[in-house]
Order: C-alpha cells, then structure tokens, then sequence
C-alpha cells in the first residue's frame, strides 16, 4: 500500500497548496449552491436562479491560472465566480435575498453579481451580451498598456448571437487579450446543442477568424488550469485571444423552475461519476496530499460560512425605495427623481 502511495504521489504535478486551494475552492460553491437550492425551495430566494453544481472547475481552474488584475465576466450562472475570486459568501447570499448588503446592494439578483474589488465584471442577464463586453474589457487592458487580460464566460446558447461573431472578429483583427470560454454543458436551456447547430465542437467556430482554440474537459481542474494557463500567455505576449470550448455538465436544471424532462437520470448519473469535486478530492487522497480528517477539517469550515452566510443575509436590511434613484448612469437626465 505504501508503495502504491509513493507511485501515485510522483504523478501529482502541483503543489499541496494549489490542490487545496482547488478542493476548498470548489467545494465551497458546492455547498453554497445547495444552500442557494435549498433556501429557493423555501421561498427565501425568489425570482431567477441558476445554480452552478457540476460546473465548479470551470471557475476554480481559471482562478489559479490567472493573476491579480485579470478581469472575469459571465452570463447569469454567475454565483461561482466570485466565490472562487474571494468575493465574500455573505455579500453573495444577501444580493441572492436582495438586500442592502449584496453585492449591488440588493438590486441586482441573482443573475446580475459584481465585485470590481476581485476584478469580477458581473454576471449578465441578457444571452451573449457579455461577449462583446469581453472583448471590450480586453481591448481597454490593452489600451492603457498593461499585461492583464479579460476571461470572458458564455453558455452553449450564446454562441448562436451575431454578437459573438462580431466580437470574435474584432478580437482577432486587433489582438485583444481575451480569452473566451464557452461552458458546454450540454443544454441551451432544455434544447440540447446537437438539435441546435450542425457544429457540434464548439471550439471549431473560432476557427472562421483564424482564432487559436481548443477543447477541454471542464470536468478536471487540472485540464482547465492548464488550458487557461496557455491561452493567458499568448494574451500576455501579444498574441491575441484565445477560445476555449469547456466541456462541462451542470448537475441541477438549467434554473431552479426547471423540471428536466429533456434529459434521462442516466445521463446525469453517468456525468456525475466525473463530478469535478470528487476528482480532485481523489487525487488528494490517493497521493497523501491530505488525509480524510483534514478534508472534513475543510467541509465543516466551509459549512459554518455558508451558515453564517445565511445568517447575515437573514439579518441585512431590505433597501430604501429611495436606493431605486441612485447608481443610475446621470441623475440630472431624471428631472422626476425627488430629493
């Protein structure tokens, strides 16, 4: 046994801190989701909510390949993002319940998190709008002459908008640093992507503008650490973007009202046996990186944050009515607005 230990410990190829890093980070959205889910049920979440449970190294993995002062922005599915960033879980939960002390103070919602202090440019509620704001944010890095670049999130639907051919084409005309990511989970909403496009490889799209772009299985850390790592340098060297097809699979429905009839339990129970989570919890375990003691050490500290997560979001105040006047683009174009 202690030989098979010491074989499987040569084949991990980085460090116990990023393979924690990993771990803590993933299971955190994990448990989070699940309060998320749980909290919906009982109507203290309300309005729209798309849980990311299945889809965490997609996050995970691009956090610990890129560096302070890189920008993320993505569609809806928007909670893993930021908890991977560092945002706090309890600014998290409370935009969730829509109070004062969210993320955009409890205007926002779920589909709509931001925290600029992490480089978190927002989840977006609009299918592909934040395409070409990717590339915007890339190309303003570039402009100002700095070595950051833009990560750039969309879901399967959203690479049938024109607004994704636009941004492709103006990304490699002027070599903006963006790396766009498509997270493949299979299904625009219930339509799945083989009933959709005739292009079943997504990554192939970028192949129109001359666009480096591969495939990579979203369901390993390691594979998407090692993907974004690749297209960072050739962004930071001047290279231009870069598209990455991840392929993916979400675990709950596409929303909290969605009844999933369009997919069988044996296809999610099949996915489910490379739940990303578990991956990474093997490769620890299996190469004496941690033990199971110190695992659970880590389950029971990520569950007091989500419980006290819950707790302040409890606890925060609803907005003023009067918030609904403020963070508006000029308040003098409003002559109705009362002081």
């Amino acid at each position: 046994m202690a030989a098979s230990k010491k074989k499987e410990a040569a084949k991990v190829k980085y460090s116990k801190e990023q393979y924690i890093y990993w771990y803590e980070s993933m299971q955190l959205q994990r448990k989070f989701e699940e309060k998320a889910g749980q909290l919906y049920g009982q109507q203290k979440i309300r309005g729209f909510c798309h849980l990311y449970i299945g889809q965490e190294a997609c996050s995970s993995g691009a956090v610990s390949a890129l560096k302070k002062g890189d920008k993320y922005i993505t569609a809806y599915r928007d909670h893993g993002h930021p908890l991977a960033l560092g945002t706090s879980p309890n600014a998290i939960m409370a935009e969730l319940y829509g109070k004062a002390t969210g993320t955009t103070k409890g205007k926002g919602g779920s589909m709509h998190i931001f925290d600029i202090s992490v480089g978190f440019m927002g989840g977006h509620g609009i299918v592909g709008a934040q395409i070409p704001l990717g590339a915007g944010i890339g190309f303003a890095e570039k402009y100002k002459g700095t070595d950051n670049l833009c990560i750039c999130y969309m879901g399967d639907g959203a690479v049938r908008q024109g607004a994704f051919h636009e941004a492709f084409n103006m990304a490699m005309t002027w070599k903006i640093p963006t790396i766009f990511v498509v997270e493949n989970n299979g299904y625009a909403m219930g339509t799945a992507v083989s009933r959709s496009s005739n292009v079943r490889e997504l990554y192939t799209l970028a192949e129109a503008y001359d666009m480096p772009a591969e495939p990579v299985d979203a369901m390993d850390v390691e594979a998407v650490h090692e993907a974004v790592s690749r297209a960072a340098d050739r962004a930071r060297k001047g290279d231009g973007p870069t598209f990455l097809e991840f392929k993916t699979y979400r675990f709950r429905g596409h929303s909290m009202s969605d009844p999933q009839k369009y997919r069988t339990k044996e296809e999610v129970a099949e996915w489910k046996m490379r739940d990303p989570v578990e991956m990474v919890k093997h490769t620890i375990l299996t190469s004496g990186i941690a033990t199971e003691q110190e695992l659970d050490e880590i389950d029971a500290k990520i569950k007091v944050t989500v419980d006290e997560s819950v707790k302040f979001a409890e606890e925060s105040p609803f907005p003023e009515p009067s918030e609904a006047y403020k963070d508006i683009y000029a308040q003098e174009d409003y002559p109705f607005v009362m002081e």
